[in-house]
């Protein structure tokens, strides 16, 4: 797979932009910052988790000229499935991404209750994409920071 290949399916090419980054970034950064509030419900420390790795996966898609075609079903798994593309991170965080993922859809949209053990998971893994994607950019696209 390449992101081409997703072209008119799932993804649209667009311009990198660097006040949509910038913009995405600092989203990033306050929805980890919110996550650690411990006035917050687990769900809502793992929504907010949740919602900064998207963001960060949007950003690396931005960064490459791409990002995902909302109006069709399936952008979030979009934008996790391709960070190996657009960052190089390993297949097996990409694996744990997914599955908080999913996990989000259960929570969301069947109700399950999220363990603390996942909410801990989830800040993790959006604090170490977002320090991955911020290095990304420095390394491969400075002019985009």
């Amino acid at each position: 797979m390449s992101l081409s290949n997703l072209l008119g399916l799932s993804l649209e090419a667009v311009a990198p932009d660097r006040s949509a980054i910038a913009r995405l970034l600092a989203a990033a950064d306050r929805n980890i910052a919110d996550s650690r509030l411990t006035g917050l419900s687990a769900e809502n420390q793992f929504d907010a988790a949740y919602k900064a790795i998207m963001q960060c996966a949007m950003i690396a898609l931005h960064a490459n000229g791409y990002r995902t075609l909302t109006s069709k079903p399936g952008h979030h798994q979009t934008a996790m499935q391709t960070l190996p593309l657009t960052i190089g991170l390993a297949n097996d965080r990409m694996i744990v991404l997914d599955a908080l993922r999913k996990q989000r859809n259960l929570s969301d949209y069947e109700g399950e209750p999220v363990t603390g053990q996942t909410v801990a998971e989830c800040k993790k893994e959006a604090t170490q994409l977002l320090a991955d994607v911020k290095s990304w950019l420095g390394i491969n696209r400075p002019a985009l920071l």
